[in-house]
Protein backbone atom coordinates (compact mmCIF):
# COMPACT_ATOMS: atom_id res chain seq x y z
CA UNK A 1 0.00 0.00 0.00
CA UNK A 2 2.86 2.56 0.70
CA UNK A 3 4.11 1.86 -2.89
CA UNK A 4 0.84 2.53 -4.47
CA UNK A 5 0.31 5.64 -2.04
CA UNK A 6 4.28 6.92 -3.28
CA UNK A 7 3.47 6.25 -6.86
CA UNK A 8 -0.31 8.23 -6.74
CA UNK A 9 2.23 11.25 -5.25
CA UNK A 10 4.65 10.64 -7.99
CA UNK A 11 2.56 10.32 -10.50
CA UNK A 12 0.97 13.90 -9.67
CA UNK A 13 4.34 15.10 -10.83
CA UNK A 14 4.53 17.67 -7.16
CA UNK A 15 0.81 18.41 -6.81
CA UNK A 16 -0.47 17.77 -3.41
CA UNK A 17 -3.40 15.29 -2.93
CA UNK A 18 -5.50 14.15 -0.62
CA UNK A 19 -5.71 11.22 1.82
CA UNK A 20 -9.12 10.53 0.46
CA UNK A 21 -7.62 10.84 -3.08
CA UNK A 22 -5.04 8.08 -2.23
CA UNK A 23 -7.33 5.84 -0.67
CA UNK A 24 -9.80 6.09 -3.63
CA UNK A 25 -6.76 5.14 -5.41
CA UNK A 26 -5.59 1.98 -2.97
CA UNK A 27 -9.68 1.36 -2.15
CA UNK A 28 -9.09 1.66 1.65
CA UNK A 29 -10.47 4.26 4.01
CA UNK A 30 -8.58 7.72 4.91
CA UNK A 31 -7.97 7.44 8.20
CA UNK A 32 -5.82 4.35 7.05
CA UNK A 33 -4.14 6.09 4.63
CA UNK A 34 -3.33 9.20 7.24
CA UNK A 35 -1.71 6.44 9.20
CA UNK A 36 0.21 5.33 6.66
CA UNK A 37 1.53 8.41 5.38
CA UNK A 38 2.61 9.58 9.35
CA UNK A 39 5.12 6.79 8.98
CA UNK A 40 5.93 7.97 4.96
CA UNK A 41 6.50 11.25 6.60
CA UNK A 42 8.92 9.90 9.73
CA UNK A 43 11.04 8.18 6.93
CA UNK A 44 11.35 11.83 5.21
CA UNK A 45 9.57 10.10 1.72
CA UNK A 46 6.18 12.56 2.15
CA UNK A 47 5.65 15.62 3.13
CA UNK A 48 1.61 17.02 4.36
CA UNK A 49 0.21 20.31 4.56
CA UNK A 50 -3.23 21.06 6.60
CA UNK A 51 -5.59 23.74 6.07
CA UNK A 52 -5.56 25.91 2.81
CA UNK A 53 -3.35 23.76 0.01
CA UNK A 54 -3.74 20.33 1.80
CA UNK A 55 -2.57 17.08 1.24
CA UNK A 56 0.59 15.20 0.50
CA UNK A 57 3.18 14.98 -2.04
CA UNK A 58 6.76 13.44 -2.43
CA UNK A 59 9.61 15.01 -0.83
CA UNK A 60 11.78 13.94 -3.17
CA UNK A 61 12.27 12.99 -6.48
CA UNK A 62 10.94 9.70 -7.34
CA UNK A 63 14.03 8.63 -8.89
CA UNK A 64 15.91 9.15 -5.09
CA UNK A 65 13.18 6.86 -3.39
CA UNK A 66 13.49 3.12 -3.62
CA UNK A 67 11.36 0.51 -2.82
CA UNK A 68 13.83 -0.65 0.51
CA UNK A 69 13.47 2.80 1.96
CA UNK A 70 9.65 2.60 1.57
CA UNK A 71 9.93 -1.32 2.57
CA UNK A 72 11.56 0.03 5.93
CA UNK A 73 9.52 3.19 6.54
CA UNK A 74 6.82 0.82 7.15
CA UNK A 75 7.34 -2.60 8.09
CA UNK A 76 7.19 -2.84 11.88
CA UNK A 77 7.49 -6.45 11.92
CA UNK A 78 10.38 -8.99 10.68
CA UNK A 79 9.24 -10.98 7.71
CA UNK A 80 10.87 -13.86 9.15
CA UNK A 81 11.08 -14.38 12.75
CA UNK A 82 11.62 -17.28 15.06
CA UNK A 83 8.89 -18.08 17.41
CA UNK A 84 8.84 -16.40 20.71
CA UNK A 85 8.46 -19.38 22.87
CA UNK A 86 12.45 -20.94 23.50
CA UNK A 87 12.49 -24.75 22.33
CA UNK A 88 13.71 -27.44 24.13
CA UNK A 89 17.33 -26.82 24.84
CA UNK A 90 17.74 -30.72 25.41
CA UNK A 91 16.83 -31.65 22.41
CA UNK A 92 19.53 -31.44 19.94
CA UNK A 93 17.37 -29.60 17.26
CA UNK A 94 16.12 -26.99 19.91
CA UNK A 95 19.48 -26.84 21.46
CA UNK A 96 20.28 -24.06 18.35
CA UNK A 97 17.60 -24.30 15.96
CA UNK A 98 16.69 -20.53 16.95
CA UNK A 99 20.28 -18.81 16.09
CA UNK A 100 20.42 -21.45 13.36
CA UNK A 101 17.42 -19.96 11.47
CA UNK A 102 18.62 -15.90 12.80
CA UNK A 103 21.48 -16.27 10.60
CA UNK A 104 19.00 -17.92 7.77
CA UNK A 105 16.47 -14.92 8.24
CA UNK A 106 19.14 -12.13 8.38
CA UNK A 107 21.03 -13.17 5.23
CA UNK A 108 17.34 -13.18 3.22
CA UNK A 109 16.13 -9.94 5.07
CA UNK A 110 19.17 -9.00 4.07
CA UNK A 111 19.12 -10.44 0.09
CA UNK A 112 15.20 -8.72 -0.06
CA UNK A 113 16.48 -5.49 0.98
CA UNK A 114 19.31 -5.04 -1.43
CA UNK A 115 16.84 -6.22 -4.22
CA UNK A 116 14.51 -3.62 -3.59
CA UNK A 117 16.76 -1.02 -3.65
CA UNK A 118 17.96 -1.52 -7.04
CA UNK A 119 14.47 -0.41 -7.85
CA UNK A 120 13.40 3.41 -7.32
CA UNK A 121 9.89 5.06 -7.36
CA UNK A 122 10.85 6.15 -10.55
CA UNK A 123 11.08 2.72 -12.16
CA UNK A 124 7.49 1.93 -10.99
CA UNK A 125 5.82 4.84 -12.14
CA UNK A 126 8.04 4.15 -15.64
CA UNK A 127 6.26 1.36 -15.83
CA UNK A 128 2.53 1.90 -14.15
CA UNK A 129 2.74 4.85 -17.36
CA UNK A 130 4.19 2.14 -20.46
CA UNK A 131 1.04 -0.25 -19.28
CA UNK A 132 -1.22 2.57 -21.22
CA UNK A 133 -4.21 1.28 -18.30
CA UNK A 134 -3.51 5.17 -16.44
CA UNK A 135 -4.67 7.15 -19.09
CA UNK A 136 -8.08 5.57 -19.40
CA UNK A 137 -8.93 5.40 -15.50
CA UNK A 138 -9.82 8.24 -13.39
CA UNK A 139 -8.81 7.08 -10.09
CA UNK A 140 -5.09 8.49 -10.13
Amino acid sequence: MAVHVLAVLAYKEGDRVTSAHLAESVNTNPVIVRRLLLALQRARLAETRRGAGAGSRLSRSPGRINLAEIYRAVEAVEPFATPSRKPNTACPVGHCIQQTLEKVFASARSALERDLEKTTLADVIDTVKASGVCGREKAV
